[in-house]
C-alpha cells in the first residue's frame, strides 16, 4: 500500500497563510477532491457547516513533485519555536562559491520579505552566510538555505 502525506501548518487565517506559501513555494490551490466540481460542493456533500468552510486551505506543487501543504485554522496563536520547519533551498549548497550563495540567499530572502515574511536571524559558517531564518506572516519559522 502506498502512503501519501502532506505537511500541515497551523494558522489563524488559512487564506492568508495559503496565499503566502503559494507565492513562496510557487504552489497552486489544490483541486477539489475527485468527484467534486469545487471545494464548495465537497463541503456541502460532507455536511461541513458553512461557518467552517474557511477553516482550511490546501495547496500543491503544480508539478506534483513536492508534498501537499494543508493550512488549518486553530484557535490559539503560535507560542513556541517550531519543531519542524521548511527549508527553501536556493543557494546550490556549500560547494558553490560563497558570493554566489550569498546572492541567491539574499535575493530569495528579499522576495519572501516582500511577500510578508520577516527575517529573524542570519547564520554564518566560517564568516560566510550559510542560511537565513525567517518567520512567515503567522510567525512560523522557515529557512532560506
Amino acid at each position: 500500500m502506498t502512503i501519501t502525506w502532506a505537511l500541515t501548518i497551523d494558522c489563524t487565517s488559512p487564506a492568508v497563510a495559503a496565499a503566502f506559501w503559494k507565492a513562496a513555494l510557487h504552489y497552486v490551490d489544490a483541486p477539489a477532491p475527485r468527484g467534486f466540481a469545487s471545494w464548495r460542493d465537497w463541503n456541502i456533500a460532507c455536511e461541513v457547516p458553512e461557518n467552517e468552510w474557511d477553516d482550511m486551505a490546501s495547496i500543491v506543487d503544480p508539478t506534483g513533485a513536492a508534498p501537499q501543504i494543508s493550512l488549518l485554522k486553530v484557535p490559539e496563536a503560535k507560542l513556541t519555536k517550531n519543531r519542524l520547519h521548511l527549508d527553501i533551498k536556493v543557494s546550490g549548497g556549500r560547494g558553490e562559491a560563497a558570493a554566489l550563495r550569498n546572492k541567491r540567499i539574499n535575493g530569495e530572502v528579499q522576495r519572501l520579505t516582500d511577500l510578508g515574511a520577516s527575517v529573524v536571524q542570519e547564520f554564518h559558517v566560517r564568516g560566510e552566510l550559510d542560511h537565513t531564518l525567517l518567520d512567515d506572516p503567522e510567525g512560523n519559522e522557515f529557512c532560506v538555505v
